[in-house]
Order: C-alpha cells, then sequence, then structure tokens
C-alpha cells in the first residue's frame, strides 16, 4: 500500500504528513486535558467553574487558529513557509516545555500564549506548501490533503491516547511534557526530510520575487485600506468605552474577542477586494472564499463542542466504567480521530472515483453536506441530554454515533476547504487566505467555548435546548448552501 501511494504522490507529502502529525500529537493530547485541568480543584488543577474555564479554553483555541494570519503574512513577506515551521514548531515545543513546570498561574497561561504563537506560525504554512506540490489542483490535490488530514487525526489520536491517560490518570504536567517531546519529534521529522524532499518549496522571497508579485497601490486605494484600520480601532473603542467589552472577566474577554475576530476578518477581506488589486475573475473567487469562510465558521463552533460541552457531557452524564475501570472522560474525543483515520482513505479515494466519471461533488455541494450532518449529529446529543437531565448517566453510544456524523462531516468541510482555499486564492495571497481560512477556525473554537460556558451545573435542564440551538442552525445553513450551490460554483472561475 505504501508504495502505491508512493507512485502516485509525491514524497514530499509524506514529510508534511509525519510532521504535521507530530505537530498535532502534541496540540490535540494538551487540548484533551486543558479544560479538566481549568475546572480540577483536587489534584492540582486551577480550580476554575465551568463558564471561567470554557471561556479561557475558548480564548486559548481561538488564539492559536487567529495567530495563523500573522503567521501566514511573516511567510509570504519574510521568512518563506519552510522557515515559518520550523521556527513555529520550536516555539510550539518550548510553551509546551513551560506548561510542564508546575509553577502556578502566571507561568502556565505564559505557555498557553507560548504554543498558540508557535501553531500560527507553523499551522498555515505547513498546508500552503501540501497545496504547493500539487499545481494541477483538481481531484488529485483533494486527495492529497484527505492523506494529509489522515496524519492530522492520527497524532490527534495517541495524542489524547497518551497525554489524556498521563495527564488524568499520573499528572496534568507530565501530560503537558509529552506532549512537547510530540514536537521535538516532527521538528526532527522536518529538518531532515524537507531539506532532501521539499527542496524549493516554501522558500523565503527574494526581492525580485517580492517587486515582481507585488501589485501597484494608488493613494486612493491606500487611503481606503488606512480608513478600514482607523475605522475598526474606532469601532473597538467604542465598544469598550459603551461597556459593551468588558476585560475584567474572562467570559467578556472571548466575547470582546470575537467582536474583534469578526470585524479584522471583514476588515481583511474587504481591504483585498477593495486595495488588493485583483481582477473581476479573482473577486469572484474571494466573494466564494468569504462564504467558506462563513461556513467553516459555522461548522467549527458545532464541531469543537468535542473539547467544550461534549467533554463536560462525557465527564459527567456519560456511563464510562466499563469491567471496573473508569474510562478516562478525554479518551471519548479519541472517537473523532479514529473514525477519521478509517474514513479519509475511503473519501479520498471515492472523489478520485467520481471525478474520472465527472461526478465529484464541487467544494459548495460538501460543505453543504458536512453542515447538514454536523446539524444532525446535535439532533443526536439532544436526545443523550433528555436522559442526562432525568439524573441517569447517557449510554456512550450517544457520543460514539454523534462523533461518526461529525467525523464524516469533517471530511466533507476540512480538507476540501483546505484545497479550495489553495485554489482560489490569488497566488500573492495564498499564505495569507490560508491563514484567514483558519481564523474562521478560531471564530469557532471561541463560540465553542462560549456556547459551553452556558452549561450551568446547578441547572442541567437547559442542556437539551443549547444542544437543540447549534442543531437548528447548522441544518439550515446546509441546506441553504444546498439551494445556492450552483451560483457559488460559477462564481468560482473554472475551478473545481
Amino acid at each position: 500500500m505504501p508504495s502505491q501511494l508512493s507512485q502516485k504522490h509525491p514524497r514530499g507529502l509524506y514529510i508534511l504528513f509525519f510532521a504535521e502529525m507530530w505537530e498535532r500529537f502534541s496540540y490535540y493530547g494538551m487540548r484533551a486535558i486543558l479544560l479538566l485541568f481549568l475546572l480540577d480543584n483536587i489534584s492540582g488543577g486551577m480550580g476554575m467553574n465551568a463558564a471561567e474555564g470554557t471561556a479561557i479554553y475558548g480564548l486559548y483555541t481561538a488564539s492559536v487558529y487567529l495567530l495563523s494570519l500573522p503567521g501566514g503574512w511573516l511567510a509570504d513577506n519574510i521568512f518563506g513557509q519552510k522557515k515559518a515551521i520550523w521556527y513555529g514548531g520550536i516555539i510550539i515545543m518550548l510553551g509546551h516545555i513551560i506548561l510542564a513546570v508546575p509553577a502556578g498561574g502566571f507561568l502556565f497561561f505564559l505557555g498557553l500564549v507560548t504554543v498558540a504563537m508557535g501553531t500560527g506560525l507553523l499551522k498555515p504554512n505547513i498546508s500552503s506548501i501540501v497545496g504547493e506540490l500539487y499545481p494541477e489542483g483538481g481531484a488529485r490535490r483533494d486527495a492529497a490533503f484527505s492523506i494529509f488530514y489522515m496524519g492530522i487525526n492520527l497524532g490527534s489520536f495517541f495524542g489524547i491516547l497518551i497525554v489524556g491517560y498521563l495527564g488524568q490518570k499520573v499528572s496534568w504536567h507530565m501530560g503537558f511534557g509529552a506532549a512537547a517531546i510530540g514536537m521535538l519529534l516532527g521538528l526532527i521529522v522536518f529538518k531532515y526530510g524537507s531539506a532532501r524532499y521539499l527542496v524549493g518549496l516554501g522558500e523565503a522571497p527574494s526581492q525580485r520575487q517580492l517587486k515582481e508579485e507585488s501589485v501597484p497601490v494608488s493613494g486612493t486605494n491606500k487611503a481606503i485600506g488606512y480608513g478600514l484600520i482607523a475605522a475598526l480601532v474606532i469601532f473597538l473603542i467604542a465598544l469598550q468605552i459603551s461597556g459593551k467589552l468588558d476585560m475584567t472577566t474572562a467570559q467578556g474577554l472571548a466575547q470582546g474577542a470575537g467582536i474583534i475576530i469578526v470585524a479584522i476578518s471583514a476588515s481583511y477581506f474587504l481591504y483585498i477586494l477593495i486595495a488588493g488589486g485583483l481582477n473581476y475573475v479573482e473577486k469572484r473567487r474571494v466573494f466564494v472564499l468569504i462564504i467558506f469562510y462563513l461556513a467553516a465558521a459555522l461548522f467549527w463552533a458545532g464541531y469543537e463542542q468535542a473539547g467544550t460541552s461534549l467533554q463536560i457531557f462525557a465527564d459527567r452524564h456519560t456511563e464510562r466504567t466499563v469491567a471496573g475501570w473508569e474510562v478516562p472522560s478525554s479518551w471519548f474525543q479519541n472517537f473523532q480521530p479514529f473514525f477519521v483515520l478509517v474514513l479519509a482513505p475511503i473519501l479520498a479515494s471515492l472523489w478520485i472515483y467520481l471525478s474520472a466519471r465527472g461526478k465529484n461533488p464541487t467544494a459548495p455541494v460538501k460543505f453543504a453536506f458536512g453542515l447538514t450532518l454536523l446539524g444532525l449529529s446535535f439532533f443526536v446529543m439532544v436526545a443523550a441530554s433528555n436522559i442526562a437531565i432525568t439524573g441517569e448517566l447517557a449510554s456512550p453510544f450517544f457520543l460514539t454515533f454523534t462523533y461518526f456524523l461529525h467525523t464524516v462531516a469533517e471530511l466533507c468541510v476540512s480538507p476540501v476547504g483546505l484545497s479550495s482555499y489553495t485554489k482560489l486564492a490569488p497566488r500573492r495571497y495564498v499564505s495569507q487566505l490560508m491563514g484567514i481560512w483558519f481564523v474562521a477556525a478560531s471564530l469557532g473554537n471561541l463560540i465553542a467555548g462560549l456556547f459551553a460556558g452556558g452549561f450551568d451545573e446547578k441547572n442541567i435542564m437547559q442542556m437539551p435546548a443549547l444542544f437543540n440551538q447549534v442543531a437548528i442552525f447548522t441544518t439550515a445553513f446546509g441546506l441553504l448552501l444546498f439551494v445556492f450551490w450552483k451560483p457559488v460554483k460559477n462564481w468560482m472561475g473554472g475551478i473545481h
């Protein structure tokens, strides 16, 4: 099997596969125990309440993806993608080492900030190089991103398994230390593999390249750009003065961050459309990227409940005892990467099979499938929470089936979205727009954290209604995309 895959895909894909695998081992492993550590008041955790803990969790996971935007800019304009990945990996490893030191709140939050900064530098750029391996685009690139996605989930599976067990059963900080070791292994793979199999890809732009690819910006366009920035600053100051942004609590800080993310994203898209020097076809494609951005933000807001509301449900309202041994609640998050590992090769082959027969669904249709399936999964959780409010523990099969639907939905959205952004983005903005794709994940993660903060520990009766909200919103957006997929496809300008 590996030799057959090697004939179809360049070896550089597998270097990126394993480098990303170890980076995701560190990220998802630490993420699996983060909220539990924040809520724990018995075994050396932070002892926060659910609202405060989930807000901080949402801020952290949102920051990880939000920082992808400056990370993409630095790669496009200064480092190049390969150096950005290398420096980002080193910073991530240092962050996990800081987290492994049991030295109080300040050092812990310093570690979170460090990991977020490193991930913002690494994450968009490794995906950009995957796209560079397939300049011809098409179904082969989609299949490559599905294979790459298997690496993400393989790392996630073992990260949650190992770090989750060490964190919950041995020591929180030993779990954080294991995440640092995972990132070290990823750095070793990338350092030696990229020198041989990624030659000429992801290099720092030379002055000549920058000059050739730069777009002359008129005085009017500059004024528009500065005006957008000034309007954003004035808007944020007005919100702060009026009391709409309350930075004195974790929840208020998270809400303010959500407003800032939406404002930054809107300003960035407006700037590219107005002052980015795009032609008519490129502008239509950017409009498609905006639609995919909104769909992705909504998708991740539901999908990332795995680390927040679904983690709380697994920990407090799900039967977890097997043969007298209590399964760590963090292990339930492993259903997602496990199902991806099983289903990703099947869907990757399916896209190629359908493409060869001219029947491969377009990206808008795949997005619509994904959002609709995600919505259906939360109707399953409505049923599970109706059992929980009676005082009984829900069967683990509810979460299992929910995560199965999440996985099929994820494979219709995430690898397809990654591929679409690399194909539709104007070449001079590709890393920056990859950053915007991850900003959508940032917004979704933040919403997921704020949503879980609504889980009042003293009033579990609200759970069915909360899950029902997610189910209705995501299903409705998915159906809307089904209705309008043809106009969206036309705006893609012949790119599939």
